[in-house]
């Protein structure tokens, strides 16, 4: 194996962590934030990019694998944590928000996993972490995640993040399953990715569903998510007294007790 072997827990359920073992000299890369508590003998260090590169390639390198991060959204840093001590050292990684993580062996999907550009939690140190294009227009204006996709290489362990419920499907040759386009979470190297229009007037401007759905086509298997974050925090957004809007949820009185309780 090219990529560190790496042993690991998950803890809670819909707000989880996971719980990585390292031996002497073993490392795990993760995004910037995310880790939660290190034992006394792992040494931080932050790099550019994934590091899955970092002993064979120069600055150049280096500063490319940083800016396909950045066409991503995420950070040009990372971070490595390596165990410098003589025995097993222990180091934990939290989610952003509530959901799952979901711990993804690249050794056996193909050595690749397409993924939502912001799902990356942490993973094995060898295991690249770069862009996935996608070239058809359609795709480009109306996925949701746009032409660019997080695209996760190698043979070690990953790890990503979804939010609310998971489902994994696994497809087979030629069968299509049409999901929300926030609600693709990852999928296989082999699965087909495009986007199909709703259709019709009534379901595009009343149906509240999004205008378009992601079809994804087996072989191979796509794990979705039941409540996209861009959804949640619309919710939250709209329900804060000083945020998008005030809905009176179980109030008879509605608009109307607004005029009386201060806050106009």
């Amino acid at each position: 194996m090219n990529s560190h072997e790496i042993d690991y827990k998950i803890y809670g359920d819909d707000i989880q962590f996971v719980e990585i073992e390292l031996d002497p000299r073993e490392t795990v890369i993760a995004e910037a934030g995310s880790m939660m508590m290190i034992d006394p003998n792992i040494q931080m260090e932050t790099i550019f990019g994934d590091g899955s590169s970092q002993s064979k390639g120069g600055f150049m390198d280096k500063l490319f694998g940083a800016g396909k991060r950045v066409l991503t959204g995420e950070s040009l840093f990372m971070t490595t944590y390596t165990n410098v001590g003589y025995e097993k050292e222990k180091v934990c990684f939290a989610a952003p928000y509530i959901g799952k993580i979901i711990p993804m062996d690249l050794s056996t999907l193909g050595g690749k996993l397409v993924c939502q550009k912001d799902s990356f939690l942490c993973s094995a140190k060898g295991v690249s972490v770069g862009i996935d294009f996608r070239k058809k227009l359609s795709v480009g204006f109306f996925g949701g995640e746009g032409f660019i996709l997080q695209k996760l290489e190698g043979d070690g362990m990953a790890f990503i993040h979804s939010c609310g419920a998971l489902i994994k499907k696994d497809l087979l040759p030629g069968e299509t399953l049409r999901i929300d386009t926030g609600c693709l979470v990852a999928m296989t190297r082999e699965v087909h990715y495009d986007i199909e229009f709703v259709g019709g007037i009534k379901n595009t401007f009343f149906g509240g569903e999004g205008v378009f759905f992601t079809t994804v086509s087996g072989p191979g298997s796509v794990w979705i998510q039941s409540l996209p974050f861009n959804r949640l925090a619309e919710r939250v957004f709209a329900a804060a007294p000083y945020g998008g809007g005030k809905k009176e949820e179980g109030s008879i009185l509605g608009g109307l007790g607004n005029l009386f309780d201060g806050d106009n």
